[in-house]
C-alpha cells in the first residue's frame, strides 16, 4: 500500500465514511431479511420454501462473504474510529465539552448496542443456521424444517426476552447510525436534517419492531 493510500485510509473522514457506507448496506440487508422472516406468518411451507431456494442457491456462499466482509469492515472502522476519538480526547466521559450538535443517548451508546448485536448475531447463527436440523418434504423435495426449528427456538422465554432486548439495542444503533450515515456520505444540510433523523427513527421502528414482533408471535402462538 503506497503511503498516501495509507495516510487516506487512516484519515478519519474515509473511516466514518467507510462505516457509513456499510452500515447502509447492511441496513438493507436488514430489510430485505426481515421481510423473508415475515413468511413465518403465511405458514410453514411459505417460509421453509424461501428458507431452501436461498440455501440450495450456490450464489448463497458468495452472498455470505460479501456480508461478512461488510460486517468486518463496518465493525473494524467503527472500533478504529472509537478508539481514535478516544486517543484525541483522554479526559473522563463527565468532562466532555458539549458541542452544538449535543449528543443523544443513541449517539453515545453506539459502541455498546454495536456489542449486544456482536453477540446476538453469534447467538442467533448457533441457534438457527447452525442449529438442530429437521426435514420435511415439499412437491418430493427434502428441505430443512426451519419453520418448526424457528418455533421451538421461540417457545422459550428467556431465548424470546434476549432476543427482543438485542432488538431494542438494533433499534437504538440504527436510529442514529441511519442518519449519520448519509451525514458521513456528504449528504449533509441544516436543512435536511430533521427529515433523515424522523426517516432514521421510523427505519429503527420498522426493523426492531418487525423482529421483535416475529419471537413474540411465534411465543404465544406457538403454532409449530
Amino acid at each position: 500500500m503506497s503511503s498516501s493510500l495509507a495516510i487516506t485510509m487512516n484519515s478519519s473522514v474515509v473511516k466514518k465514511q467507510l462505516v457509513g457506507v456499510t452500515g447502509l448496506l447492511l441496513c438493507g440487508f436488514l430489510v430485505s431479511h426481515l421481510a423473508g422472516n415475515f413468511l413465518l406468518l403465511v405458514g410453514p411451507e411459505a417460509f421453509n420454501k424461501y428458507g431452501h431456494a436461498l440455501t440450495s442457491n450456490p450464489l448463497i456462499y458468495v452472498a455470505e462473504a460479501g456480508l461478512l466482509v461488510l460486517f468486518l469492515a463496518h465493525m473494524g472502522m467503527a472500533i478504529k474510529l472509537t478508539l481514535q476519538n478516544k486517543a484525541a480526547r483522554p479526559q473522563a466521559y463527565y468532562m466532555k465539552t458539549r458541542t452544538g450538535r449535543g449528543s443523544t443517548f443513541a449517539s453515545s451508546s453506539m459502541p455498546y448496542t454495536g456489542l449486544v448485536l456482536l453477540a446476538f448475531i453469534i447467538f442467533h447463527l448457533q441457534g438457527l443456521k447452525f442449529g438442530a436440523v429437521y426435514n420435511v418434504t415439499y412437491d418430493g423435495v427434502v428441505m430443512r424444517d426451519l419453520y418448526r426449528l424457528t418455533f421451538e427456538k421461540f417457545s422459550t422465554l428467556p431465548y424470546v426476552a434476549f432476543y427482543v432486548i438485542s432488538m431494542f439495542a438494533m433499534g437504538v444503533h440504527v436510529s442514529h447510525g441511519f442518519w449519520s450515515a448519509f451525514q458521513s456520505v456528504g449528504f449533509f444540510h441544516n436543512r435536511y436534517t430533521p427529515a433523515l433523523q424522523k426517516a432514521a427513527v421510523a427505519f429503527a421502528l420498522l426493523v426492531g419492531g418487525g423482529f421483535s414482533f416475529l419471537p413474540i408471535y411465534c411465543f404465544v402462538t406457538g403454532a409449530n
